[in-house]
């Protein structure tokens, strides 16, 4: 068995991955459980990656397809962790303090 040959260029670090978390905080317009949300990027990365991005090699298109949506969820938990860090922090700040 011989290894696929990936190419990463500008499609895979700049529009497929925030192409996944858009298309997968669209999906939470529905009433889906917040548990169900890395399944449908999982599911959404690999649908991209295997019909889009490296339609022409299934192993290239399965492995990529795992590092856009294992990115683009870790780019979210990551923004969202820093977000409520920040509004926690300003909340430390301002208590107490009138204004």
């Amino acid at each position: 068995m011989e290894f696929p040959v990936i190419q990463t260029n500008f499609w895979d670090g700049v529009i497929a991955v925030p192409l996944v978390v858009l298309i997968t905080q669209l999906f939470k317009i529905f009433p889906i459980p917040s548990k169900f949300i890395p399944t449908i990027a999982t599911v959404v990365g690999f649908t991209i990656s295997i019909f889009f991005s490296h339609r022409h090699d299934l192993w290239a298109g399965l492995f990529m397809g795992g590092f856009y949506s294992g990115a683009a969820i870790g780019a979210y938990a990551s923004l969202k962790t820093s977000w409520l860090a920040l509004r926690k922090q300003g909340e430390y700040k301002t208590k107490g303090k009138p204004y």
